[in-house]
């Protein structure tokens, strides 16, 4: 576990470089203008469809039932609203991953490698639409598995293991990727994967607890009407924030790995070759003239 607490470092000292901090900027800023006009728009809309919904099908006195039975009930008179909170966050995640992803993975990339790792050879062996792919369906299978779980995440003990776990995988599957695209082949991306799995979930895993604070700040919109676009604002920057020191994590992580890998290989094949070359000396010297005794 040495190499994931030496990579948290080094993401953290880059982060706090002051092009790293102004990488931010562009992606909060586009994040705030969508979602600002989304929720203008379509906010009031999407709770007066859900209170509609309620009212119709007896859904505020199941849910108090829920919620005095959780020892929650101080939560019945803004359960609506909380809801479309919690149902919006999801996509406000893949906003932010996206603009980070598109924007900011880039950078970087050539913000770490030009520092640390400027003798390592760039294979090129992921592509843009390789990360949007990988982006889109990983994120369609945490949607699934929000929807699946969003149940128990009203129970606060699991809300703090099925949160980071989630957000775990998606950062872990969609980072990890982009981190080797430029320097890794296919095959050795393939590899570093299977070989660091578990290492990188942890990286994943601390991340996504990382995002349980902008999480809460989001879903406090919804208990303070007056406040929600300074809440909303600040949790989509503190997203962003997690996605660019996420980024920076697994960048440090998976390029130390590519790094002793591509040694580790390098090392064999130089082995090999000099045991080759030992295993041929004898040969060599029967087929020689001069050692021939009978001209």
């Amino acid at each position: 576990m040495r190499p994931v607490f030496t990579s948290f470092g080094r993401a953290l000292l880059s982060q706090l470089h002051f092009r790293m901090l102004m990488l931010s900027v562009i992606p909060f800023v586009l994040s705030i203008i969508v979602w600002g006009i989304g929720l203008w728009l379509y906010l009031q809309t999407m709770i007066d469809w859900l209170q509609n919904y309620f009212v119709e099908n007896d859904g505020f006195r199941v849910t108090n039932e829920l919620l005095m039975w959780l020892g929650m009930g101080a939560l019945k008179t803004v359960v609506v609203p909380l809801i479309a909170m919690w149902i919006l966050l999801p996509l406000m995640i893949l906003t932010a991953l996206i603009f980070v992803g598109v924007m900011a993975m880039p950078a970087i990339v050539k913000h770490v490698g030009s520092r640390r790792y400027k003798d390592l050879e760039a294979r090129k062996g992921g592509t843009f639409f390789g990360s949007l792919w990988m982006s889109t369906s990983s994120f369609t299978v945490f949607l699934v598995l929000w929807l699946i779980t969003l149940p128990l995440s009203l129970i606060p003990p699991l809300t703090f293991v099925i949160q980071p776990l989630l957000w775990g995988w998606l950062t872990y599957r969609v980072m990890a990727y982009d981190a080797l695209a430029d320097h890794a082949d296919p095959a050795e991306r393939k590899i570093i994967l299977r070989i660091h799995r578990w290492q990188l979930l942890v990286i994943g895993a601390i991340t996504g607890a990382m995002g349980a604070a902008p999480t809460l700040l989001w879903l406090g919109g919804a208990l303070s009407v007056i406040f929600f676009p300074v809440l909303a604002a600040g949790a989509i920057w503190l997203y962003v924030l997690v996605f660019i020191f996420s980024g920076l994590w697994f960048q440090h992580y998976c390029m130390d790995a590519l790094t002793q890998y591509r040694a580790e290989q390098a090392a064999a094949e130089q082995a090999k070759a000099a045991t080759v070359s030992v295993i041929a000396l004898p040969a060599s010297e029967n087929t020689d003239p001069t050692n021939n005794p009978h001209p």
